[in-house]
């Protein structure tokens, strides 16, 4: 149920930029609203599991086409104050973070699990009024972009079957060996449609491929290992220690308040030491709040680790999207997409692996299960962690390059990265 929402949301970001463009963005972000609303009805009315399923995945489809549309509106209509507007957008988006738990857990133990859809609705349709309100283009936006549609379709049903697999793993091993194998035919078809293609679902400067493969690498990772361990962490609070659904929610804020509060901090950070040795900073730090909740041998212990795991999620979380777009100054949408969707189909693929592994909450392999994954997520963070602090870096021996003016002579060359 949670991957069905996640999956069709990392594989369609990257499209829905190029369709915004091709459409217009005010167009695709009121169908975006409108299936997410309509959606939002749906799982609160939902009679059975199934099609809850089916709703999550309509909903997942119309966030897609929302959310890289809103900030292309944003400045797009307001050409003066940028700056700003930009920063209140990120900063509404992280306060989600920390109230989500919160209002949730609320709804839930006030109202039932539907109410938490049902507050969609009329979220909704507040934000339709200023889009609706919003001035038509004057230029026709459909030559605008063009739209990779059967690369988009591969990316995900590949991803689609990946996740599926993991989660069957544990119940059908026949049938997740033959997703597995879907996964990999479908792999190999969207490398060869996108070397062929002439306008490709992920076009990257080649110069750039190889610092944007790793940004996009470190933060699936870190989505992966957080999504996967944020899903544990509510088991753990509310089916081991038998919190409330509320209580489990405000339990989680010392995690997750970090990452607005700490946003401009990281960015003065970045600014001054670099991206990558600041996101491998936060990274060492995340897995330091990861080994402490994994050894925590009761709830006050392991609330304590809590606000470490995510001051290092503060600190990384914007380290590595600016790092992704310095790879590629002059492809900040390429860039973004493909940041946003590593990060997307990490969070999905955490969901489904902490999950399999794990097993049910009720089972007695649970909590030593959850204990190992979230040493795994430390070990993975530190790991990760040592190697973006030394990347970027020159090498003994060699001078940095410098912007300054040539000199004659031999030293006049560049020193090699």
């Amino acid at each position: 149920m949670v991957d069905a929402y996640s999956v069709p949301l990392a594989a369609l970001l990257l499209a829905s930029g190029a369709i915004g463009d091709r459409l217009g963005h005010r167009r695709v972000v009121l169908l975006g609203m409108a299936g997410f609303g309509a959606a939002s009805v749906l799982c609160a009315l939902v009679p059975t599991i199934g099609v809850l399923i089916a709703a999550r995945a309509v909903q997942g489809t119309g966030a897609a086409l929302m959310l890289p549309g809103t900030l292309a509106l944003l400045v797009g209509n307001s050409p003066h104050d940028r700056a700003r507007l930009v920063g209140t957008w990120a900063a509404i988006g992280g306060a989600a973070l920390p109230a989500g738990p919160v209002i949730g857990g609320l709804l839930v133990q006030a109202a039932g699990w539907r109410a938490v859809f049902w507050l969609g609705v009329p979220v909704i349709a507040l934000a339709l009024v200023p889009v609706v309100r919003l001035p038509r283009p004057r230029v026709d936006a459909g030559r605008g972009g063009t739209v990779a549609w059967a690369s988009a379709a591969l990316l995900g049903a590949g991803l689609a079957c990946l996740v599926t697999a993991i989660i069957q793993s544990a119940t059908s091993a026949r049938l997740a060996g033959l997703l597995a194998l879907a996964t990999v035919c479908i792999a190999v078809a969207f490398v060869h449609i996108e070397r062929r293609a002439r306008h490709p679902l992920i076009r990257v400067p080649e110069r750039a491929r190889r610092v944007l493969v790793s940004a996009c690498l470190v933060a699936g990772l870190m989505n992966l290992c957080v999504l996967g361990g944020l899903f544990l962490l509510t088991q753990l609070l509310q089916d081991v220690h038998g919190l409330s659904p509320l209580l489990s929610g405000l339990a989680t804020l010392p995690a997750m308040l970090p990452l607005p509060l700490l946003g401009a901090p990281a960015g003065r950070l970045s600014a001054r030491f670099g991206v990558w040795p600041t996101s491998g900073l936060g990274l060492l730090i995340a897995a330091a709040g990861f080994a402490g909740m994994a050894i925590s041998p009761d709830l006050s212990t392991l609330l304590l680790f809590l606000p470490l795991w995510g001051a290092g999620l503060g600190v990384l979380t914007p380290a590595i999207v600016a790092a992704a777009l310095e790879a590629a100054p002059d492809s900040p949408g390429v860039a973004s997409g493909a940041s946003n969707t590593s990060r997307q189909t990490g969070g999905a693929l955490g969901v489904a692996i902490f999950a399999a592994v794990a097993g049910p909450p009720g089972g007695s392999g649970f909590l030593p299960h959850a204990t190992g994954l979230f040493l795994g997520g430390a070990a993975v963070f530190a790991l990760t962690g040592l190697a973006a602090a030394r990347r970027m870096q020159p090498r003994p021996g060699r001078a940095p390059r410098t912007s300054g003016p040539r000199r004659s002579g031999r030293s006049a060359r560049p020193a090699r990265r």
